[in-house]
């Protein structure tokens, strides 16, 4: 099977996961060449607090060559207007086909964690008429290899059901806590 290339969306909070991640599956196992903003690159991270323009830059720098988008959930990921801004530019339709979409529940966080509200609309519990996939993590590199590959065909297969005209974040939303009662 080829190596997609695949955007890790991530919240900095949650980077020595996400570097275990990389490391294992990228790496030593080989199942996928990784397009990571901040993590083990040269590049600043993009210093706007402009929506479209760090969309645009996201798209330009980091999703341009990519075709799976996998977004990688800790305790407040979902509450990150990057997060959100980075899916925005996955799912992004037009000249160009939108990146397949998946989110990984990282360890620490067990068999169940908050998604962001953007991908929340393009998942449901089933996996049934939505365009993403949600898994807890993956015990094997061939079980993590098939969900990238089922995120690939997606492309095609599934684009009809993207969900992406809500209004971009603009601020950081406050983290939701598991167990906590209203």
């Amino acid at each position: 099977m080829p190596k997609r290339k695949v955007f890790i969306s991530y919240h900095h909070d949650d980077q020595r996961e996400v570097d275990e991640f990389i490391n294992r599956f990228a790496y030593r196992e080989g199942i996928f060449i990784p397009k990571v903003l901040g993590t083990g690159m040269n590049d600043d991270i993009i210093q706007s607090t402009n929506p479209e323009y760090v969309m645009s830059q996201i798209r330009n720098r980091y999703l341009q060559d990519s075709t799976v988008t996998i977004v990688l959930l800790g305790s407040c990921t979902h509450s990150r207007r990057y997060i959100d801004w980075e899916l925005k530019a996955s799912l992004r339709q037009g000249s160009y086909i939108a990146n397949g979409l998946m989110s990984i529940i990282l360890p620490s966080e067990g068999s169940s964690s908050f998604l962001p509200p953007r991908l929340e609309e393009n998942w449901n519990n089933g996996h049934i008429d939505c365009y993403a996939r949600h898994w807890v993590y993956p015990d094997t590199g061939w079980t993590l290899n098939q969900w990238i590959e089922d995120a690939f065909a997606a492309r095609t297969s599934r684009a009809h059901l993207i969900k992406n005209s809500q209004t971009m974040m603009k601020y950081n939303a406050k983290c939701k806590i598991h167990g906590a009662t209203h």
